[in-house]
């Protein structure tokens, strides 16, 4: 009688979300080798192809998405007869910068509920400094922040390069005062760009202040204003007009994932959050 491998069963599962086993191997801890060895004994052992492998994609068979669901019942039934009864829902606390967010915060939400769906999970969008500070007094379980000051430690998820973005019709001849949009303070990436100005002694003023990157870009798309903002977070038809006006480069900033969570639980959603997290920035 052929019998499922629980491990091997949440394997497959973190490859179909994760759309990888390089990012899968990262969320459980071990190699890809390792995880392929397990598909590939989960495949024998049902007698069916379930994911296409190709140097750029992994994708599920009809067979794979079939046994997807059945896959994730069985994990079910699996946590309900460890804890004797349904389990209870985990909270998990996440602090995200502003800056740092961008279009991976979708990705990443959708799997972290598919893999982790008994989880709770409370977001908090601000400041790198204010959630830091959170973070600190034990309000907040993990933060992904942009590394601050001389802070060390934590799990490094990407590096950003920063432009000064804005809409092609923008009109600006140096000499003039620099439109600028920008988070208020104590926003890092506006003190980073402040500083590069007032270094490079180019004139500037505050036209929009948003309450979110969202709001910044969304002005400044507008042609109201220039950002500063991360290549990764600028939306669909804004430029970075840096080079053509000869502003002062603006550098590059860590992505950090800082974390107390030690539990088994929580720490896995993690691990998968960090995942594809990366997963989501090299796509």
């Amino acid at each position: 009688m052929t019998t499922l491998d629980i491990s091997t069963v949440q394997a497959f599962l973190l490859v179909a979300e994760l759309q990888s086993f390089t990012r899968a191997a990262e969320a459980l801890g071990t190699t890809q080798a390792a995880v392929s060895m397990k598909l590939q004994r989960l495949e024998a052992a049902l007698g069916k192809r379930l994911v296409e492998r190709s140097p750029r994609a992994v994708r599920l068979t009809a067979e794979g998405s079939n046994f997807r669901r059945h896959a994730r019942a069985l994990m079910e039934a699996h946590d309900r007869a460890l804890s004797g009864e349904q389990p209870a829902r985990q909270q998990l606390s996440l602090g995200i910068s502003d800056h740092a967010a961008g279009p991976e915060l979708v990705p990443l939400l959708a799997r972290l509920h598919a893999v982790s769906p008994q989880l709770a999970l409370s977001v908090a969008i601000g400041f790198s400094r204010n959630l830091l500070e959170a973070y600190d007094a034990g309000e907040l379980d993990a933060v992904i922040v942009r590394q601050e000051g001389s802070r060390r430690g934590g799990e490094k998820l990407t590096q950003d390069e920063f432009g000064w973005f804005a809409s092609p019709a923008l009109q600006w001849r140096r000499g003039e005062s620099l439109p600028l949009a920008t988070l208020a303070p104590p926003c890092g990436v506006r003190a980073l760009a402040i500083r590069a100005l007032d270094r490079a002694g180019i004139a500037w003023n505050e036209a929009f202040v948003g309450g979110g990157v969202t709001a910044v870009a969304a002005a400044a798309l507008a042609g109201l204003a220039v950002a500063p903002l991360a290549r990764r977070v600028a939306p669909a038809g804004m430029v970075d007009i840096g080079s053509a006006l000869a502003l002062p480069r603006l550098g590059s900033s860590k992505v950090m994932l800082h974390s107390k969570v030690s539990d088994a639980g929580r720490l896995a959603a993690l691990r998968t959050l960090a995942a594809t997290f990366r997963g989501a920035v090299a796509g």
